[in-house]
């Protein structure tokens, strides 16, 4: 039960992941997205949704295994997707934005 909140961010980021892959890039800060085209706004929402996707579902997958395993090397599992889901977000931010900011 101490997982659950977890549990709880990691549907939310994919909520969120799957919101941006549509198309819709509102829950991204506008600061962020002020450079990006309006013909590129499909393509950056999703790139940046599948990173938020991807540290979503692996903060979710975290989450479950703790509950079930309890083992302190599941959160490599969580270290990883969010290195992987940043990665392709900032991809994303230079390809789309032209830069981070």
């Amino acid at each position: 039960m101490e997982y659950i909140l977890l549990l709880l961010l990691g549907a939310t980021l994919i909520v969120a992941g799957i919101i941006n892959m549509k198309g819709n890039i509102s829950t991204v800060h506008w600061y962020n997205r002020r450079k990006v085209s309006k013909a590129d706004a499909p393509r950056y929402g999703r790139a940046m949704g599948l990173g938020t996707l991807i540290m979503g579902a692996s903060t979710a997958a975290t989450a479950v295994l703790q509950m079930i395993f309890d083992r302190e090397a599941i959160f490599y599992l969580l270290a990883a997707g969010v290195a992987v889901g940043l990665t392709v977000m900032v991809y994303a931010q230079f390809k789309y934005n032209k830069g981070i900011f």
